[in-house]
């Protein structure tokens, strides 16, 4: 009887090669900080590592994502409350990532979406009965377009028995770096400046019922926006501290070294617009990008699906929009 040992050098090899596949998958549709030049492979260690720990063990990759929190408080941006095109795309795209990973990892991948609606609510000035229908509609869209790749957490998981108010002090006082410390990252690391400014362009865009002055509202966007950084870093502190084995995605742009991976969604202009900062236009050779609600209304015609705006259709007349 010849006894078959298991050569660990092939089985060593083989992961390598299944790990590599994996890496070049999620390299090809990331989002990379504008003019960063050709990162090396090495720099990708993070991702490497807990790519290698779920293949090694033949278990599904875990893809973990903080995003789709809820649609902007600004009507000259979306559509509606409720999830549309961009969300059925962006789902879509991710679920297609998800294949490809599965065609050369048996065991495949699920995404993990991290809803941070509920923690962004009370700074953003969304009620958080509206983040809670954007929530339930956005599970309903994934399960009626059949994909089952996605599970869902959001703060209501992280500290059930509370009430938002009190899931978002907790949040503060357990995970929020002070404002202090992020005026300094801000003032040393380039990316995280990029990130508060981000972040103050939303707020400024997204405050359509302000009555003051304009400098007065840059002023409290600046402010607030500190707060909306920390609560940003304590939600991905929460998230890496329950899902450690899962590779981080981002729908932001991070440079190469990051333990996120930034990861693009829909086509748009500009590298931080998003399904609920936006509207889902269809040009006339059908391809999709994002942009604001106000400026595709002005050259398309509104498509609705189910009884709801879902999405614009470029060049099309614009019978039925109504302004």
């Amino acid at each position: 009887m010849i006894t078959c040992v298991p050569d660990p050098v092939a089985d060593r090899t083989r992961v390598d090669a299944v790990v590599e596949d994996v890496l070049d998958i999620l390299l090809r549709h990331r989002r990379a900080p504008r003019d960063e030049p050709a990162p090396d492979r090495s720099a990708f260690a993070p991702q490497r590592a807990q790519i290698r720990a779920a293949v090694t063990a033949g278990t599904p990759l875990r893809l973990v994502l903080p995003a789709f929190p809820c649609k902007s408080p600004n009507p000259a941006k979306v559509l509606g409350r409720l999830p549309d095109a961009g969300e059925r795309l962006s789902l879509h795209h991710l679920d297609r990532v998800r294949a490809e990973i599965a065609a050369v990892h048996e065991p495949g991948a699920r995404v993990l979406v991290c809803s941070d609606g509920h923690v962004f609510a009370d700074l953003i000035g969304v009620p958080d009965p509206h983040v809670d229908e954007y929530g339930a509609a956005l599970r309903a869209l994934a399960a009626a377009e059949r994909l089952p790749g996605f599970e869902f957490f959001d703060l209501s998981h992280a500290y059930p028995g509370y009430g938002h108010d009190e899931r978002r002090a907790l949040l503060d006082r357990l995970w929020a770096p002070s404002v202090e410390q992020l005026r300094q990252r801000c003032r040393t690391d380039p990316s995280e400046r990029a990130l508060y400014l981000g972040i103050v362009r939303f707020l400024v865009e997204d405050a359509g019922d302000h009555e003051g002055s304009r400098a007065a509202l840059q002023r409290r966007s600046r402010e607030r926006a500190y707060r909306v950084v920390a609560r940003s870093n304590a939600w991905s502190a929460l998230v890496a501290d329950r899902f450690p084995d899962g590779v981080r995605l981002s729908i932001h742009p991070h440079p190469a070294g990051s333990p996120k991976l930034g990861v693009r969604l829909v086509p748009a202009d500009d590298a931080w617009t998003t399904p609920w900062h936006s509207c889902a236009v269809r040009g006339r050779d059908g391809t999709w990008s994002l942009q604001r609600a106000d400026r595709a209304r002005r050259s398309g015609a509104l498509v609705s699906r189910a009884g709801r705006p879902d999405h614009v259709a470029s060049g099309r007349p614009r019978t039925g929009w109504s302004p």
